[in-house]
Formats: C-alpha cells, sequence, structure tokens
C-alpha cells in the first residue's frame, strides 16, 4: 500500500441477498447484520466516520481504543469514509456482504511505524451458539508480543493459561479471563479482563505504534465488547482443561482479515 494518508481497501465476502422467483414475484431474504467499527488508528483526535456521505458517529466521533456497532444497512458498493479534523483519513469500500445474519468487524489501524498513513482488517462473524474471539495483531513497531488468556478464578491447581495466536478467531467457553499481553522476555505490557457468555463475538486487538517519525502510543490491548460478570449464569465459569477444550479453533484463521 502507498505511504498516503488516503487508505482504500475492498472487503469480499459473499453475495448479500438471495432471491426467491415464483408467482411473478420476487423476494429477498433480509439478514441481521450489524456493522462493528473499531478505532486502533492512534491519534489523539478523535474519528468523524460517514456512510455514503452521511454521519454514522454525529456528535460523538470515536476515540482512539473504541469500537461501536452501528445498525445502519449496508449495500454492495458502499464506502466508510473516516475523516479527522476535516483531514480524509480513510475509506473502506463494500464489495460484497454474506448471505447470512452476521456481525461485520471492520478495525482501522496505522499501516506503519513511518507514516501516519490507514490500513483496514475485516471479518465476518457468523452467527453460531457459542462465543468466538477473533484475536488480531495491529501494533506497529520492533517489539514483538504475545497474548495470552488466564483463567481469572484458578482451581486448587493454580493459575493456568493458554497463548492466544495473533490473526485467528477461537471458540472460548463461558467464564471471566484476563487477557494479557507479554513481551517475550515475559513482560506484562497490558491487561484486560474478558468476561464471555455464549452466542456473542469478541474481537481482542492489539494496539499501538513505535512511530520513527511522531508521537509513539504503548502497547495496548482493545476488547470488545465488555461484557458484564452478571450475565454469567451460576456455575458457568470454566476452567482450563488444555487447549483442546478451552480455546478451540473454529474459523480457518483471519488470514480472512483482508
Amino acid at each position: 500500500m502507498a505511504a498516503t494518508a488516503h487508505a482504500t481497501q475492498v472487503v469480499a465476502a459473499r453475495k448479500a441477498a438471495s432471491m426467491i422467483r415464483g408467482g411473478g414475484f420476487v423476494r429477498s431474504f433480509e439478514f441481521k447484520q450489524r456493522l462493528r467499527i473499531c478505532n486502533a488508528y492512534p491519534h489523539d483526535a478523535s474519528l468523524d466516520i460517514y456512510h455514503d456521505g452521511k454521519s454514522l458517529t454525529g456528535d460523538v466521533p470515536m476515540s482512539y481504543k473504541q469500537c461501536r456497532d452501528f445498525g445502519t444497512p449496508l449495500r454492495e458498493g458502499d464506502k466508510l469514509d473516516f475523516k479527522n479534523a476535516d483531514s480524509m483519513v480513510g475509506t473502506f469500500a463494500i464489495s460484497e456482504l454474506p448471505s447470512s445474519d452476521a456481525i461485520l468487524l471492520l478495525i482501522i489501524y496505522q499501516h506503519d511505524a513511518q507514516t501516519t498513513a490507514a490500513s483496514f482488517k475485516s471479518h465476518v462473524f457468523a452467527a453460531t451458539s457459542s462465543a468466538q474471539v477473533a484475536v488480531v495483531d495491529v501494533h506497529k513497531g520492533k517489539t514483538q508480543a504475545i497474548a495470552k488468556i488466564v483463567d481469572s478464578a484458578p482451581s486448587g491447581n493454580g493459575t493456568i493459561s493458554e497463548e492466544l495466536r495473533f490473526d485467528s478467531v477461537v471458540a472460548v467457553n463461558p467464564g471471566r479471563f484476563d487477557i494479557r499481553l507479554e513481551s517475550k522476555d515475559g513482560k506484562v505490557l497490558a491487561t484486560r479482563e474478558l468476561v464471555v457468555v455464549n452466542r456473542e463475538s469478541y474481537t481482542i486487538i492489539r494496539t499501538g505504534v513505535e512511530s520513527e517519525t511522531g508521537k509513539s502510543y504503548p502497547d495496548d490491548l482493545i476488547i470488545y465488547p465488555r461484557t458484564s460478570p452478571g450475565a454469567l449464569k451460576s456455575g458457568a465459569e470454566s476452567r482450563f482443561v488444555g487447549m483442546a477444550a478451552m480455546v478451540a479453533s473454529v474459523l480457518a484463521s483471519v488470514a480472512a482479515l483482508a
């Protein structure tokens, strides 16, 4: 991608709507689809987002490390413009949409440590009965790090943790956990709580930038949505029983994160 302040990318999934023809009538299926945008673009100014020229964020622009759901209907060919103090940051164009109920995740982040150019990653969460967690790394810089999921209510065997592979989607049992971002030498860079309930789609994002030309932003984690611990049913908090039972891969990976 060219190092410019205006980035354009296109997401391709599957066709948006199926048509049924019969008796001379044409009817389109209506799918429940939500647009979920996460602002991982490190900047002191918030982002204004426009859908085909109409403001999505209104009087409340999205600050850095904030995510938000939008119920606005989307169509093939629609464009989402991201502006920062009236300056264009990036444009995301939608070529196709899934033919199912889904959450459409879109992450805006800084393309590299040398410029302020923006880039995007996207993923489609299909509706499932279990919880899905997308783990994404958009940090820019030389620091290497790993993410771990830690049982925040350990059993008599002590605290148990598992590494979460970046750019993957995993299934996690309901429960209350800590997500830790650690450097290669074991230093904890950030910790955030993750409360998991079934049928929800979660996103964990490593963000930050070690800028070579401007302001740097430290390593941090974005977790969305933030479920209340009160949403857990009695006895639903799970313990680690090994990677196969606790964290199982469900979608081929987010090489799909375009």
